[in-house]
């Protein structure tokens, strides 16, 4: 795993989290629900991996332009894919680089899964002119559920710690101006559609998301 450059975690040590930080057990990819996917495998019918452009034979390059708690990033790298990930919170993004290295210390396999992820810190939308996948994913920070009880405590802490993003639409619009073959964004099953954005070429449904997959004709 890189992260911004070749001198960042060349040589990850063990070495607990921050003392303190209520996130740092959402940082974790080697025990809890990401831990336990990697034990038993993640599946390419998933319908993330779907969204993504997993199919016979085919492994795409993948840019997460919302890289937050690094999950559906280090799942699709399991799965073979060379993955790119973009977050524009400092904090998170050192909470995620810390977190990444203590899973590459962990066990040979793990850094192996660690080492197709690249960590990068910056605006989604400056660097994603850039740079160049075969796809490219949108997660921004989604409108929050009536029910504050069903949403997961980590989440409402994430969204404490880097707010809203009132810009989603921009960001969906620089991924679609990307270089790239598809884009997905990732949004609540019963969520309305982002306002001011094109329909997408077809959507998978999730448990609680659907992925709205848009295709990039004529790249």
């Amino acid at each position: 795993m890189t992260s911004g450059g070749p001198q960042d975690i060349a040589r990850p040590k063990r070495r607990p989290p921050k003392a303190g930080h209520p996130l740092d057990s959402a940082f974790d990819f080697v025990n809890g629900a990401v831990g336990y996917r990697f034990r038993t495998g993640a599946s390419r019918k998933d319908a993330l991996a779907r969204a993504a452009g997993f199919g016979k034979g085919a492994v795409p390059t993948i840019i997460d332009a919302t890289a937050g708690l690094g999950r559906d990033a280090f799942l699709l790298a399991t799965l073979g894919a060379q993955v790119t990930l973009l977050e524009r919170s400092p904090e998170v993004h050192d909470l995620l680089r810390e977190a990444l290295a203590r899973a590459a210390a962990e066990s040979p396999e793990l850094a192996a899964v660690v080492a197709r992820m690249t960590l990068m810190q910056g605006d989604a939308r400056e660097l994603l002119p850039g740079l160049r996948a075969d796809t490219v994913i949108v997660d921004p920070m989604h409108p929050p559920r009536t029910n504050s009880a069903v949403v997961k405590q980590e989440m409402r802490l994430l969204r404490e710690m880097v707010g809203a993003d009132p810009d989603a639409l921009e960001l969906m619009q620089a991924a679609l101006a990307a270089d790239c073959r598809r884009v997905v964004l990732k949004w609540p099953q019963r969520a309305a559609p982002l306002q001011g954005l094109r329909k997408p070429s077809h959507s998978i449904a999730g448990k609680t998301v659907r992925y709205d997959v848009f295709m990039m004709t004529g790249r």
